[in-house]
C-alpha cells in the first residue's frame, strides 16, 4: 500500500491550448471538485486519499476535436502542475474512442495500467524513486463444485469435449466479477450438467502461474463441497462429452481422471468416512474495514468456546 501526505487543497489553473483549458478546484467534502469559475474546455482531476490525481477524459466533452499534439500540451502542463504541488501519482483514463490519446501520454512517460473492453488506463509516477503505484489483477479464479450425494456415495462429474484426454473432473468454470465461489461453483454445475445444488464448504485451492489458460497470468482455482437439490441430468453438450453419477471410491482410484480431481475425491472419501469437519472450509461473513461492505472469510470449523475467547488461557 502506498500513501503520501495530503495537501490541504488543490490549485487553479487556467492555460490555454488552442481554445481549451485546464483547470482543478479544490477537492469538496463530497469528493468532487469545486469549479473555480466558467471555464472552457475543462478537463477535470480527482485527488484520491493517498494522493495521486485520477483523470477521467470520458467526462470532458470540450476534448472531443482535439488532436494529440494539443492534448499532449495541456497534459504535459498540467503534470508540471502536478509535480510542483507534490502529487506522487496521475490515472489516466481514456476511452476506446479516445485511443489516439495514448500516444501522446505515453511520450510524456504513461505507461498503461490495464485495459478493459471500453477504456484503458495509464499511470504515472511522480513521486520520489521507483513507482510504488499497486498493479492490476493478475489472477483468473476458477472454481468447480464436487456435488456428493452421501446417501448413494456417487458424486456428480464431466468430461470436457474439447479437452485431448477425456478425464473425468467436476464441472465448473470461471468466476465473474462480484460473484462468491460457492455461488460461482453452483451456477457452473447448473449450466453445464442441469443439477442443482447448494454450497457447504470449500474443499481445496490450486494455485498454478504462467498457465496458458489464463493467458500467461496465475491462476486459482478453488473447489467446494456441494451437497445436491436434484438428480436428473440435462448436461450441457456443447462443453460436455459425458455427465454421470458415479461412485466416489472408483473416482478416487481410477486412472481416468485429473490429479487435482484424484485428489478431491480422497479428501471427500476421507470425509464421508471420518466426518466432514476433518476437511471443510466453512464459509463465515465479517464486516470489512471499509464502510458498508464485508467478505467472507474460509477456515476449519472453530470451537464455540474459541470463538468469543479473547486468548488461549
Amino acid at each position: 500500500m502506498w500513501w503520501a501526505k495530503r495537501t490541504p487543497s488543490w490549485f487553479c489553473t487556467l492555460l490555454d491550448a488552442e481554445g481549451a483549458r485546464f483547470w482543478t478546484g479544490r477537492r469538496t467534502a463530497s469528493g468532487g471538485l469545486e469549479n473555480p469559475g466558467s471555464c472552457r474546455g475543462e478537463l477535470q482531476g480527482e485527488l484520491d486519499r493517498f494522493g495521486g490525481v485520477s483523470v477521467h477524459l470520458s467526462r470532458h466533452r470540450t476534448l472531443h476535436g482535439l488532436d494529440a499534439a494539443a492534448f499532449r500540451r495541456l497534459l504535459q502542463a498540467a503534470v508540471q502542475q502536478w509535480r510542483t504541488e507534490g502529487r506522487i501519482a496521475v490515472w489516466l483514463h481514456i476511452p476506446i474512442l479516445q485511443s489516439h490519446f495514448i500516444a501522446p501520454a505515453a511520450s510524456l512517460g504513461f505507461c498503461i495500467h490495464h485495459a478493459e473492453p471500453h477504456s484503458s488506463t495509464l499511470t504515472l509516477w511522480l513521486g520520489e524513486g521507483p513507482s510504488r503505484l499497486p498493479g492490476y489483477a493478475t489472477h483468473q479464479v476458477g472454481v468447480a463444485g464436487a456435488v456428493f450425494d452421501v446417501s448413494t456415495k456417487k458424486v456428480l462429474v464431466v468430461q470436457d469435449r474439447n479437452k485431448l484426454k477425456n478425464m473425468w473432473k467436476f464441472p465448473g468454470g470461471l468466476s465473474e466479477p462480484g460473484e462468491d465461489i460457492g455461488d460461482t461453483a453452483v451456477r457452473e454445475v447448473f449450466e453445464e450438467t442441469g443439477v442443482r445444488s447448494e454450497f457447504r464448504s470449500l474443499l481445496g485451492i490450486r494455485q498454478q502461474h504462467r498457465s496458458p489458460g489464463a493467458f500467461g497470468m496465475s491462476d486459482m482455482y478453488l473447489v467446494c463441497r456441494l451437497q445436491p437439490l436434484s438428480f436428473t441430468i440435462n448436461f450441457c453438450q456443447q462443453e460436455c462429452l459425458k455427465c454421470e453419477w458415479i461412485d466416489l471410491e472408483y473416482l478416487a482410484r481410477t486412472k481416468h481422471t485429473t490429479p487435482i480431481t484424484s485428489r478431491m475425491a480422497r479428501l471427500l472419501l476421507y470425509g464421508h468416512r471420518e466426518g466432514f469437519d476433518k476437511i471443510d472450509l466453512s464459509m463465515e461473513e465479517f464486516p470489512a474495514v471499509h464502510t458498508g461492505l464485508f467478505y467472507k472469510l474460509y477456515h476449519r470449523e472453530l470451537p464455540e468456546s474459541y470463538r468469543a475467547a479473547t486468548g488461549t488461557d
